[in-house]
């Protein structure tokens, strides 16, 4: 698998990663065995896990295989703290709270760093700079390679990139963004993107195939064994089963059609080419999906296809992002 580089930095991973949220919970441990192995094996290297994801199981699991599975130096593994199970505060971004969990995150993977350690959310309630010392500290104490964030609106990116440039003492630049991006969610592209490209950030899209509906599998129904058809994941998906989405996937199939693939390969390879993304990061629950997914890499989309993408799914921007003086 071809590797890119994460933003303006050193660090190089696989143009897909692995995502892991359903491990621990959905995904039982020879079921992610099979996972990790098949992206280990076509060149994989990035692995994306959170410690919210299963409740810290996802972490445990995907540690228990670097022991006995995969070398440890063969991935990048990246992981993200913040979130918490709270309902009155779904997000701490404060720094005790951040390198507490990256500690424990640590513990479970049975590492001594992580190559990627990302803020999960923007905490409005701590101030920025205390959540961005917190990366530095982590970063200069060894426990993190690299530092990113995850879910940040626009302006709090571009907040935090320049903070980490122009605040005093030795800053930690950011390497990453994670945000979801797909063709039925393109709205990084208002601000984020742009933000992103400008400073020098890689983009790590999560949900690429928009939560599994542009494969094209609901189209004549929910299968029962769909993340759509699991009771704790439906409301994850129905967002994406309306109308406008039904008219995105049909293009999708259409263009799968017409090049002898499959509406998988079309929408990856789309997502994986943007410009701006480093690697788009799937969350496969069996080897054969996964199989399904990798196999975009040989797939270049013709760019007649792509503009037609492009416009079946433009989100609509009007002021202030278009000139005010067309409007």
């Amino acid at each position: 698998m071809k590797q890119r580089h994460l933003g303006r930095t050193g660090l190089r991973v696989s143009r897909i990663g692995l995502g892991t949220l359903t491990w621990g919970r959905d995904t039982e441990e020879h079921e992610a065995a099979d996972l990790l192995r098949t992206f280990w094996e076509a060149g994989g290297t990035l692995v994306d896990t959170a410690d919210i994801y299963g409740g810290g199981e996802a972490e445990y699991l995907l540690g228990r295989l670097l022991a006995d599975l995969v070398p440890r130096e063969d991935l990048v593994i990246s992981t993200k703290a913040g979130s918490v199970p709270d309902p009155e505060r779904r997000v701490d971004g404060s720094r005790g709270h951040l390198l507490a969990a990256l500690d424990a995150s640590l513990a479970r993977l049975g590492t001594d760093h992580v190559d990627l350690w990302q803020v999960h959310a923007y905490d409005d309630c701590t101030p920025l700079e205390e959540t961005l010392q917190a990366l530095d500290i982590a970063v200069t104490s060894g426990r993190a390679r690299y530092v990113g964030v995850s879910n940040f609106c626009g302006w709090q990116l571009a907040r935090a990139a320049t903070w980490q440039l122009a605040a005093p003492g030795a800053r930690t630049a950011l390497a990453g963004t994670q945000m979801e991006y797909s063709l039925l969610q393109r709205g990084v592209e208002r601000e984020v993107l742009p933000a992103a490209k400008e400073l020098g950030i890689g983009l790590l899209p999560s949900s690429p195939l928009g939560r599994g509906v542009l494969t094209g599998k609901y189209r004549t129904g929910t299968p029962a064994d769909s993340r759509g058809g699991s009771e704790q994941l439906a409301p994850f998906v129905a967002p994406y089963l309306d109308d406008a989405a039904a008219r995105i996937v049909d293009a999708v199939a259409t263009a799968a059609d017409g090049l002898a693939v499959t509406p998988l390969q079309v929408s990856l390879a789309w997502i994986r080419d943007r410009p701006g993304v480093t690697a788009p990061i799937v969350g496969a629950r069996t080897p054969q999906q996964l199989e399904a997914a990798l196999s975009v890499e040989t797939l270049t989309l013709p760019d007649e296809i792509c503009r037609a993408l492009d416009d079946v799914s433009a989100p609509e921007h009007r002021y202030p992002d278009h000139d005010w003086s067309t409007l």
